[in-house]
């Protein structure tokens, strides 16, 4: 594991909102607005973000646990950024804190939770 894991690191990513997310393409729902499931997507997205770059190489991370709330709809063509941040790091767990906001405002939160792998390691008990 690296040295560099420390908490405090932040990760981003953003998305706009197309046929391509939204709850009716996603099965998640019958409306034109932003996917619970992609919005999850999309705070994973940031957590990895937030550390990929401080990984030893050959090592990865892989989500264990999320536990969020999707607190308001998203409409089509608005853009959603979900931002992750470092708060705990226990042996080769990290715990992160992540929210989504959109042009309006906050969407989402909650905590997430990775678990840092060999990725050669890990694909070899999957594929064994």
């Amino acid at each position: 594991m690296s040295n560099s894991l420390t908490t405090g690191l932040i990760g981003i990513a953003t998305t706009t909102v197309t046929t391509a997310n939204i709850a009716a393409t996603m099965k998640s729902g019958s409306l034109a607005v932003f996917a619970t499931p992609a919005m999850c997507a999309l705070m994973e997205e940031a957590a990895c973000a937030a550390v990929n770059a401080h990984l030893e190489e050959g090592s990865g991370t892989v989500g264990i646990s999320l536990n969020i709330t999707h607190d308001r709809a998203t409409a089509m063509d608005d853009t959603v950024k979900a931002t992750a941040t470092l708060t705990a790091v226990e042996g080769r767990k990290l715990v992160f804190s992540v929210q989504a906001e959109d042009s309006k405002g906050l969407i989402g939160k909650g905590s997430h939770e990775r678990f840092i792998i060999n990725n050669e390691k890990f694909m070899a008990k999957v594929n064994g």
